[in-house]
């Protein structure tokens, strides 16, 4: 009996220190206790992405980099979705996955497109997800892609009871993956249901990482965390555009800096017809719908 109690007592010890030498980590990693990611000292936050970089390319087989390109100036991203040319071939559902790292299995995906009737227009309660013809796109249908909206007045930012997610200077709301609770109380808060939690541990085959990774954006998630869209924040802040507007076969997708007068997105601003979801809640989304033709 005294033998079986030792050995417990050894156990919870080893269990003790483990938990305490990584939080004595955190606090000397921020040199004054635990902060945000966007609080942390840029010199203990590039220790940090190192330490990231050296996890990350050991677990996976493979070199990893990741960047802390911070937004540029006088740039405010928004993306504009031509209804009139999607037809719901979902391969931005596939890049997205792709690109961002998201689980395999348990599957995430941020991206989810909708078929609607044409007659009825957009109606999210007569919306089908999961529609799976032979081809597409179907006689009578449209296809609304959705997502993170992106919004200027978001929800979802609002409600986080600890901080972990943010809009940034250029308009992308992030998520802090070290900081958040796994509440879920910004996922009531959106509108969009743009949001996801990881249930189970994220898997996420060595061979399929994109090892092209920004802290804020697509690096691999924890169980027990929410993630969404970053306008692939890891590509835009370095100049490219998102990978479900770069895989898009029918140009569906535009992208670019709002404040820019001579920007695509401006023009579709200013010369289509634009809708935006959920209007009457005044979220303000950065992500717009409008018919081309």
């Amino acid at each position: 009996m005294a033998k079986n109690e030792t050995q417990t007592s050894s156990v919870t010890r080893r269990q003790f220190a483990s938990v305490a030498a990584a939080a004595a980590a955190g606090f000397l990693l921020t040199a004054c206790g635990p902060r945000r990611l966007h609080e942390i000292p840029r010199d203990r936050l590039r220790e940090a992405i190192k330490e990231w970089e050296r996890d990350y390319s050991e677990k996976y087989g493979k070199a990893v980099t990741v960047s802390d390109a911070g937004p540029m100036p006088g740039v405010l991203f928004a993306m504009a979705l031509d209804l009139s040319r999607c037809n719901g071939n979902r391969r931005c559902v596939e890049a997205c996955v792709a690109e961002n790292n998201q689980s395999r299995e348990p599957e995430v995906q941020w991206i989810r497109v909708l078929s609607m009737d044409k007659d009825k227009g957009i109606d999210f309660s007569d919306a089908d997800p999961y529609y799976e013809p032979a081809e597409v796109p179907e006689p009578g249908r449209f296809y609304v892609p959705t997502a993170c909206q992106q919004c200027r007045n978001p929800p979802c930012t609002k409600v986080c009871p600890v901080g972990a997610t943010w809009t940034e200077p250029d308009g992308i709301v992030v998520i802090d993956y070290d900081w958040c609770i796994g509440c879920r109380c910004c996922m009531a808060a959106c509108p969009y249901g743009a949001r996801h939690f990881n249930w189970g541990v994220p898997s996420i085959p060595p061979g399929e990482l994109n090892s092209n990774i920004h802290y804020l954006g697509n690096r691999p998630r924890p169980k027990g965390v929410v993630e969404k869209c970053t306008f692939c924040i890891q590509r835009t802040r370095a100049g490219r555009y998102p990978a479900c507007l770069e895989i898009c076969p029918t140009g569906a997708r535009k992208f670019g800096n709002m404040l820019d007068p001579e920007s695509e997105i401006r023009y579709i601003l200013e010369n289509k017809r634009v809708v935006l979801l959920k209007q009457e809640l005044n979220t303000m989304p950065k992500f717009f719908y409008f018919y081309g033709t």
